[in-house]
């Protein structure tokens, strides 16, 4: 087994984010398509793909919990073309307005406003599909599988990610925006989805509750951290009112990043070496450059 002081994060991540591209070649509509192109959009907008963090995270929390990849993949696929439909809508005129998404045109660019807004849509309630696919995986339990349907929902949907893009909208449009309103947002719009990536590959692993719990805290960590080093690697390049650095000092936004990822780092002390890389992720976030 690979030791904490040799464990090669970009190897484990290149490795699992192959693993994900494949499924999602799988998963995602091909061949002939007799629907106005929906699938090639599709299929756009999820290639090529970022690191494809949340669905890696997903799969090493099946792993710290001694499980393979194969028993979550579905479901980490679903998180991932939950975060690809935000970004075709995100990149809309009336949205961000942004013309190109790694390297290549946006969806909307490419194929059209309204065609974009579609394909975001088709991916958002395709993912609920491939949850529910994850039904067929040898022993997961149904009952799991429901809880990550609720667990999706709620991570995209009005509570989590929806609910907090409005509010961002809300504050860019704000002289200011205040401290607590401020972590309220992203703990939605950025926070959700981290938490409920996390939460549903525990789930499907059938974590006991105190697991469960600790899982969590670490997610809600780590969701804190990746928005903390987006906002200060995006420092001086945009003008936003809601940011970590804006609104608490660059200093201040380091330490607070600092704290938590100790925190959720603690949050992990009870799981065995499985759990690297999770561990790694939170460092790895810390001291990310892009």
């Amino acid at each position: 087994m690979t030791s904490v002081t040799d464990f090669d994060l970009k190897a484990y991540i290149k490795a699992r984010a192959t693993l994900v591209d494949a499924a999602l070649e799988r998963f995602l509509p091909r061949g002939e398509d007799t629907l106005g192109g929906v699938g090639e959009m599709m299929r756009y907008a999820m290639f090529p793909g970022g690191k494809r963090f949340r669905p890696v995270l997903t799969v090493a929390t099946a792993e710290a919990l001694g499980f393979d990849a194969g028993r979550v993949m579905p479901t980490a696929c679903a998180f991932e073309m939950i975060h690809g439909f935000s970004l075709v809508h995100d990149d809309l005129p009336c949205m961000d307005d942004d013309a190109e998404r790694r390297g290549k045109p946006s969806c909307h660019v490419r194929f059209g406003e309204a065609e974009a807004l579609l394909a975001g849509d088709a991916l958002s309630l395709d993912a609920f599909r491939l949850v529910a696919a994850n039904a067929r995986v040898s022993d997961v339990r149904p009952d799991a599988v429901i809880r990550v349907v609720e667990e999706l929902s709620e991570a995209s949907g009005f509570p989590g990610m929806v609910g907090g893009q409005l509010l961002d909208i809300h504050g860019m449009r704000a002289d200011s925006v205040s401290a607590e309103a401020l972590v309220g947002i992203h703990r939605a719009k950025t926070g959700a989805l981290i938490r409920g990536s996390v939460r549903a590959g525990a789930i499907l692993c059938d974590a006991t509750e105190p697991q469960l719990a600790a899982l969590t805290g670490y997610a809600e960590r780590l969701g804190l951290v990746f928005q903390i080093t987006d906002d200060l690697l995006d420092y001086g390049e945009k003008e936003e009112t809601a940011s970590y650095p804006v609104v608490f000092g660059v200093e201040e936004s380091r330490r607070l990043a600092r704290v938590a990822t100790e925190e959720g780092l603690d949050c992990l002390k009870g799981f065995p070496e499985s759990a690297e890389p999770l561990r790694a992720l939170a460092r790895y976030l810390l001291s990310r450059e892009t």
